[in-house]
């Protein structure tokens, strides 16, 4: 603390968040209460049905079940202090917290991004190269594409956090947004931001679009080999595996090219949206989207729905 309170004279900000009017408040509060909860329930029933059943012991449903347990420490870093400053008058967040907070944030987000890749990759391997899938996709190997996802985000961070652990914050302590972000405290600096921007247009964007680039790589490898299956049926089945996988990489991605990939002075409040997309909206719908289109993981979903409602019937 000693080390930040040196840094800066800020020792605490004050988030706008998605609305000042008052009337907004209860509405904004009890939506994204709903949210939360929906969030949390949807991915904690699909941790529970990968785990409980044996048929979903595979490479695809472990990535998806740790996808599922990232998403609702992702939702929760953000969410609760959203709903706590729906009602309160003055929305603030210490320096330290909004640090932490940050950190979270983009090591969180980016082990998701590392997560699609390794889920993208599953299905190349599936789809290209079938005899050889058992081997390449071991369970060992599973686990340390994992570990990987898992760590080096956090060392990407971590840069970002003691870069602008740098900067000093003397005039203006108030954010335009409902969480902490690089962009709108880079804009509130009052000491040079030059460093930040180039590593922020630099590194930042090269550790967003390298993922993405590499699941772009798996697709196109996987669109020539499905092409060449002789028949309708075979294509469609192919395709079908992937579809999910599909959606949520172009509902993240999508979202998060449109916040990060500009410069930090052309960052305004309709950026808020596209926010909210990618940290919180895609979290909720994640467990929907690969569900619904899912007919081992619904039937995995029925038997554990079931299962509870027996126990609790008999109890």
């Amino acid at each position: 603390m000693e080390r930040l309170n040196q840094t800066s004279s800020v020792t605490e900000f004050i988030l706008l968040g998605l609305s000042s009017r008052p009337e907004d408040q209860k509405p904004l509060f009890i939506l994204f209460l709903i949210i939360y909860l929906v969030t949390i329930t949807g991915n904690l029933l699909i941790i529970l049905a990968i785990h409980s059943h044996p048929q979903l012991h595979t490479p695809m449903y472990f990535f998806l079940s740790v996808l599922s347990f990232t998403d609702i420490w992702y939702t929760t870093t953000i969410v609760p202090k959203m709903l706590v400053d729906f009602l309160l008058e003055k929305k603030t967040i210490s320096y330290a917290g909004c640090l932490t907070q940050m950190y979270f944030i983009y090591a969180l987000g980016n082990i998701d991004s590392c997560l699609l890749v390794a889920m993208a990759y599953d299905r190349y391997v599936a789809i290209c190269d079938p005899f050889h899938y058992v081997t390449i996709m071991s369970h060992q190997r599973c686990v340390l594409m994992v570990a990987f996802s898992c760590s080096l985000p956090h060392f990407h961070s971590l840069l970002h956090i003691l870069l602008l652990n740098q900067l000093t914050f003397c005039d203006s302590n108030i954010i335009h947004h409902f969480l902490c972000d690089l962009s709108p405290l880079i804009k509130l600096s009052c000491s040079p931001t030059f460093v930040n921007e180039i590593v922020l247009m630099t590194e930042a964007s090269a550790f967003l679009v390298t993922p993405f680039l590499c699941i772009v790589f798996s697709y196109i490898r996987i669109l020539v080999v499905v092409l060449k299956i002789p028949s309708a049926a075979g294509k469609r089945k192919a395709f079908s595996t992937c579809g999910s996988h599909l959606t949520v990489v172009t509902l993240f991605y999508g979202s998060i090219f449109y916040v990060y990939l500009q410069p930090v002075s052309t960052y305004t409040v309709r950026d808020h949206m596209a926010t909210i997309v990618h940290t919180i909206l895609s979290s909720m719908l994640n467990p929907f989207i690969y569900s619904l289109r899912n007919k081992d993981l619904k039937q995995g979903l029925r038997k554990l729905v079931g299962r509870r409602g027996l126990q609790a019937a008999t109890s």
